[in-house]
C-alpha cells in the first residue's frame, strides 16, 4: 500500500514538472517570437499537441492535473482576495469587469458543453465500431 501511494505522489510529481516544463516552453516561444500572448496559454497549446501526438510520459500530466482541478479553489483565492483589497484600482471597471465575468463564464460553460457533447457522440460510435469489430 504504501509502494502504491509512492507511486501516485510520483506520478502526481512527475505531472506537475511535465506542466511546468510547458509552461516554461510558452515562456521561451513569447520570448523568442514575441507573439502578444500570454505564455501559459501558449504552454497550454503545446501541451494540447504533446497530449494529441501521444509524447512520451504525457500520461502522467493527468494524476497532476486531477489534482490541481481538486483544488481549484485554493488557486482561485488570491485573485479575489486581490481585487477585494484592490478594489480603488478597478473600481472604474467594475461593469466592464462584471460584464466580462458573466460572459466569459457562460461562454465556457456552452463551449465546454458542446465539447464534452462532441467527445462523448465520437467516444460512443468508437465503442459501437469496437463491438460490432469484436461481435
Amino acid at each position: 500500500s504504501s509502494s502504491a501511494a509512492s507511486d501516485v505522489y510520483k506520478r502526481q510529481v512527475d505531472g506537475l514538472l511535465i506542466l511546468l516544463l510547458f509552461q516554461f516552453l510558452g515562456e521561451l516561444v513569447i520570448h523568442f517570437t514575441g507573439l502578444p500572448l500570454p505564455a501559459p496559454v501558449v504552454g497550454m497549446v503545446l501541451l494540447l499537441l504533446a497530449l494529441m501526438f501521444s509524447v512520451p510520459y504525457s500520461d502522467r500530466v493527468a494524476d497532476a492535473s486531477g489534482a490541481l482541478i481538486r483544488h481549484i479553489s485554493l488557486l482561485i483565492f488570491p485573485l479575489g482576495v486581490g481585487i477585494v483589497l484592490q478594489w480603488e484600482r478597478y473600481s472604474d471597471y467594475a461593469l466592464a469587469l462584471t460584464v466580462a465575468v458573466i460572459f466569459g463564464t457562460i461562454l465556457a460553460l456552452v463551449l465546454v458543453t458542446l465539447l464534452l457533447k462532441l467527445l462523448l457522440r465520437e467516444r460512443g460510435k468508437a465503442g459501437q465500431r469496437g463491438g460490432r469489430a469484436d461481435g
